[in-house]
């Protein structure tokens, strides 16, 4: 039997993503400041040299624009996943950056691929389609979102752009919906409206009570509810006794 759990905010869940981001800014600065280039650190397909871009190549990237391109989902994507996802976000994003590298490495184009953008497919997957599958009226919304938001990264996941590693974008694609399918998550409390509880009382429902009995709208429910202002009617009774007699 699952669990039935609720949301709760840590600090962490934004510590985390600020990390990420500032990590890869960290690594493009060194590059540009002692002239290094860390690209041979990337993926490189089907050669022993390659697998060390596994690890590497989500840290690596090769302008500012690519490295602007990349932050802002990742951070966004990886708070999303610490706040709905606390149980499982680290297996999410360590095996998903692992499983993501290895299957570009299999089928990828011979070139170094790097960027963090197969990780952040991963985490655009997962978070959808473990939306719908939960069926929870607020994670369905959050998925949503994410389509509304990133929807247009479906696109990429296709070789539509020589210079775009398309064969990231699908592996990290496709690990994110094994996700979805394979990793439980805990069962959310369901959102109950007010007048489905047990202890609902229609009498407490500040909407039920424009209506009278007879199912009429009252819009100043003071006409209904307000105790009469008038005096109580007082009756006085005067008592004449006629009998003179005296005993």
């Amino acid at each position: 039997m699952q669990q039935k759990s609720t949301l709760h905010f840590s600090l962490w869940i934004l510590i985390y993503p600020l990390f990420f981001g500032l990590t890869i800014w960290t690594v493009y600065w060194f590059e540009l400041t002692f002239g290094h280039d860390f690209r041979e650190f990337g993926i490189y397909p089907r050669t022993l040299r390659g697998l060390k871009g596994i690890i590497f190549s989500p840290f690596i990237h090769s302008s500012v624009e690519h490295l602007y391109s990349n932050t802002l989902p990742l951070m966004i994507l990886s708070a999303t996943l610490f706040y709905f996802y606390q149980k499982i976000s680290w297996k999410v994003l360590l095996f998903g950056i692992l499983l993501s590298g290895f299957f570009t490495w299999l089928i990828g184009r011979p070139a170094y691929h790097i960027g963090a953008s197969g990780l952040i497919y991963v985490l655009v997957s997962f978070i959808f389609f473990k939306g719908i599958f939960t069926k929870t009226r607020r994670l369905v919304a959050l998925s949503l979102v994410v389509v509304f938001v990133y929807g247009s990264m479906f696109w990429f996941i296709f070789p539509v752009e020589d210079k775009v590693s398309w064969e990231g974008h699908l592996s990290g694609f496709i690990v994110g919906l094994m996700f979805a399918l394979l990793f439980k998550t805990e069962t959310f409390q369901k959102e109950k409206y007010d007048w489905e509880r047990a202890d609902f009382n229609e009498a407490d429902d500040p909407f039920l009570k424009h209506f009278d009995a007879d199912g009429n709208f009252i819009e100043n429910i003071e006409e209904i509810t307000q105790e009469p202002q008038n005096p109580p009617l007082e009756v006085i009774y005067h008592y004449k006794n006629t009998n003179n007699s005296v005993g």
